[in-house]
């Protein structure tokens, strides 16, 4: 009998993971009327957040909620331990999925056992404040600035008029065009920027940093990966390029001037069609410093492991 009862307990045990994997799908719906220049602000665990923009006077959010249940009633169940909120002071709207702190013991299948993904159309100038425990942000093309924040998952913005602030802690970012100061971050992603207007920082702790077209850079850093950027005007600020393991290839402005500052331990600097006075190093070796075309702005480039490249285009 010892026996046939320890066989249940194994077989209710390997069953458990099976039935928890059911899940249950349910959306909530809310309309509000705005107008352009608003302020919206979402925060969900472990959900999307997705962002339209529409030229309308509504804001419209389709909530979907993912239920690790495999039932009605146990779903049921789950929801009455989340908090689903939205809510609306003038012109600025909020909406919160939380569900209750985790006691102590062990939980199948992670927690919290419901994710709330926000599907949202806005006007086309409004302003987003975006976070996510552990899902992707996606927003489409905004006329207003754009704060987003995500533990694990990937950002991609189509274009924003205005600032972003963006930071991932463990997925990729992709910006295909801002207009304005711009400054993204991941913790262990690759970062790619086709064009960028204003004032730019991006960094990343292992992954690679692309920017094909910059009008300001400030500093791109990153500590495994490839640096490689496009300035497409003369220097207004000093600015740094750097990697602790790969190389970092800088196209500049024919004519720009700026004080270059390269060095690499692992590699070699090589120049093009640049007009410089060699101060320290040269061309071919693991340093280059002098003025091009009588000097400005530092333009500083390093790499631990790797070579460097500056260009004209």
């Amino acid at each position: 009998m010892k026996s046939f009862l320890s066989l249940l307990t194994i077989g209710a045990l390997l069953a458990s993971p099976v039935a928890l994997s059911a899940k249950i799908t349910r959306t909530v719906e809310k309309t509000f009327t705005v107008q352009p220049g608003g302020n919206f602000k979402a925060v969900t665990q472990g959900g999307d957040i997705t962002i339209r923009t529409a030229d309308t006077s509504e804001l419209r959010i389709a909530a979907r909620q993912v239920i690790r249940a495999s039932t009605d009633r146990e779903a049921d169940g789950i929801l009455e331990k989340l908090s689903l909120t939205f809510e609306q002071h003038g012109n600025d709207v909020t909406a919160e999925a939380k569900y209750e702190k985790r006691l102590g013991g062990f939980h199948w299948g992670g927690w919290p056992p419901v994710s709330v993904s926000f599907d949202v159309t806005v006007p086309k100038n409004f302003n987003l404040n975006l976070s996510t425990s552990g899902g992707d942000i996606t927003a489409g093309s905004v006329q207003g600035n754009v704060r987003a924040r995500t533990s694990g998952g990937n950002l991609r913005f189509d274009r924003v008029d205005g600032e972003i602030d963006a930071h991932t802690s463990g997925g990729d970012i992709t910006l295909k065009e801002g207009t304005a100061r711009a400054k993204l971050g991941t913790s262990g992603g690759n970062i790619e920027v086709d064009r960028a207007g204003g004032p730019t920082e991006v960094s990343t702790s292992g992954g690679d940093l692309t920017i094909n077209s910059v009008a300001q850079l400030i500093s791109a850093t990153t500590s495994g990966g490839n640096v490689r950027a496009t300035i497409t005007e003369p220097l207004q600020q000093d600015t740094v390029l750097s990697t602790s393991g790969g190389d970092v290839r800088v196209r500049v402005v024919k004519g720009a001037g700026f004080e270059l500052d390269a060095s690499t331990s692992g590699g070699d600097v090589r120049a093009e069609g640049l007009t410089i006075t060699i101060a320290k190093g040269g061309v071919g070796r693991s340093r280059l410093v002098g003025s091009v075309n009588g000097g400005g702005p530092r333009l500083k480039l390093r790499s631990s492991g790797g070579d460097i490249s500056v260009r004209t285009d």
